[in-house]
């Protein structure tokens, strides 16, 4: 019982020094060291309209107070050549900021009171230091309850200090809230951006990447050259390089496709047809091993390649008035044309998904709503099954899933750009967003967050993020890319990157960045 009441008895016996002082406010100082503004006796000193910490109070002094002062903020260190401090009080003054360290070098101070003052924050390391400490009273600030008061709520937590009740008075989601209650749960401090990295000194329209020999690599369309350049990353410069490349004309997309270890690319071009390359590993270059033929694929638009049960495919969207958008099977020696599609629709997209575990793809087209095809297992084709409706003039579809549910969006040129979720026999309404020159709506997940970038020929590129309790996208980031035709996430070295492709500008990549606003 004695020693229970021990810390009860000291806080009687040094709020009884602060009466004293307090009544023998304005007697002359004991010690010469004391400063002017400073009533100083044997033990303790009062300071009241203090123009900053004082540097000369007598170092055997256990109890120090400031009232009414007029300094702005207690630096680090203020306090150093005062060690045997017990108890120290400020009260009624006009500082906002305690730095890191302000109290260090006070192995002995039990007592601390930093009341009606006009704090909003503390930072995280300002305590440190403090062994001894019994008692803290922060009464009577105006605390900011964000991010950056975070590590206060978790010291709470932990400390053997006993503390006052504090209270919140912003943001207004928190105001009047006990401090002492809250948890760190509650604060949402994790946020990512995306920052430019490293920039590509040309015009690009398809952007992917493959894993191909224990490594990641990304391939880019170049229209205006009519390469297919090929990227790997640097490991020592820290950055990607061009590694080599396949020349033609006009390319438009370059597809890359791995079966059992080997590198295959399809090649699509808007003049001199369209082919299929392979990677030769010994004499460590491509080679054209396959023409795909020009009476179908006209003006290829885009590419897709799929595997169902042991077969690979690839579709190729035709935009032309005279050509099919064709799907090719590997037979083990090269690709044959396994089925046409859609003829003469001029279609600008396709889509591979699984819809209820079943294959399905999805064909955008200028010249009808988007029409989605299911996978019959009895003939091993694809067969149409039904229009997306209300969505004419849709220029691609891409798909996400968010846990089970099956998403997409559709890009529009001009108008709305939507999101639309499935819901069990057709994609329902979600979302809009508004398209100024939208070519590319890209969903893209990255680690555990979900994105959606809407690309604009016009504007800024709007990134949204989804937010999981209103279960839709919410504007995140603009982006500067000129004409933007693609986007794609590539992981590499514990990285994570984003690359822009640009129709008539630079391609850019960009950096994923996690950011800890309670750091």
């Amino acid at each position: 019982m004695g020693n229970a009441s021990r810390p009860f008895r000291r806080i009687a016996y040094f709020l009884c020094l602060l009466s004293v002082l307090l009544l023998t406010e304005g007697k002359k100082p004991v010690k010469p060291k004391c400063p002017a503004w400073c009533t100083c006796t044997k033990d303790n000193a009062l300071c009241e309209n203090a123009r900053s910490i004082p540097r000369s109070v007598p170092p055997d002094v256990i109890s120090l107070s400031f009232v009414r002062s007029a300094f702005t903020k207690i630096p680090e260190g203020s306090f150093l050549l005062t060690p045997s401090l017990q108890l120290l009080l400020f009260t009624s003054n006009t500082f906002d900021v305690i730095s890191d360290d302000a109290f260090m070098g006070l192995p002995h101070l039990e007592y601390l009171f930093i009341e009606n003052n006009s704090i909003k924050s503390i930072s995280r390391n300002t305590f440190r230091g403090l062994k001894s400490l019994i008692h803290l009273d922060l009464r009577g600030n105006a605390f900011n309850c964000d991010c950056k008061l975070k590590w206060l709520v978790e010291w709470l937590g932990s400390t053997n200090a006993t503390v006052e009740d504090i209270y919140c008075e912003s943001p207004p989601e928190y105001k009047k809230r006990k401090i002492n209650s809250l948890s760190p749960e509650e604060f949402d401090c994790i946020i990512t951006e995306f920052e430019v990295y490293q920039s590509l000194p040309y015009q690009s329209l398809s952007v992917d990447t493959f894993s191909y020999m224990n490594d990641e690599h990304v391939v880019i369309a170049q229209p205006f050259t009519g390469k297919c350049i090929f990227l790997e990353w640097d490991h020592v410069e820290v950055m990607f390089r061009n590694y080599d490349n396949i020349t033609g004309t006009s390319t438009v997309v370059c597809k890359p496709i791995v079966i059992e270890s080997q590198l295959y690319v399809i090649v699509a071009q808007l003049f001199g047809g369209s082919h299929i390359y392979k990677r030769d590993i010994f004499a460590n270059k491509f080679i054209k091993i396959q023409d795909i033929e020009i009476l179908k694929i006209r003006k290829p638009n885009d590419i897709e390649t799929f595997r169902i049960a042991e077969d690979w495919y690839f579709v190729v969207a035709d935009s032309s008035k005279a050509g099919f958008t064709t799907v090719y099977k590997w037979n083990g020696n090269g690709f044959y044309s396994h089925q046409s599609l859609h003829a003469w629709y001029r279609d600008t997209d396709v889509e591979y998904l699984e819809i209820s575990g079943k294959p399905h793809l999805i064909l955008s087209s200028s010249s009808q709503r988007p029409v989605i095809y299911q996978w019959n297992k009895g003939t091993n084709e694809f067969v149409k099954r039904f229009d997306i409706q209300d969505m004419e003039d849709a220029y691609a579809v891409k798909h996400f899933k968010v846990k089970e549910d099956v998403y997409i969006c559709l890009t529009r040129f001009i108008g709305d750009s939507k999101v639309m979720k499935w819901g069990g026999s057709a994609f329902l309404d979600l979302q809009r967003m508004p398209s100024r020159g939208s070519m590319v709506f890209q969903p893209l997940q990255i680690n555990n967050y979900q994105y959606a970038i809407l690309g604009s020929d016009y504007s800024f590129t709007q990134v949204y993020y989804w937010d999981a309790e209103k279960a839709k996208f919410v504007k995140f980031q603009e982006l500067n890319v000129q004409a933007p035709r693609s986007f794609i996430h590539v992981s590499i070295d514990k990285r994570d990157f984003l690359f822009a492709s640009s129709f008539k500008g630079t391609t850019l990549i960009y950096k994923h960045v996690i950011v800890d606003l309670s750091a």
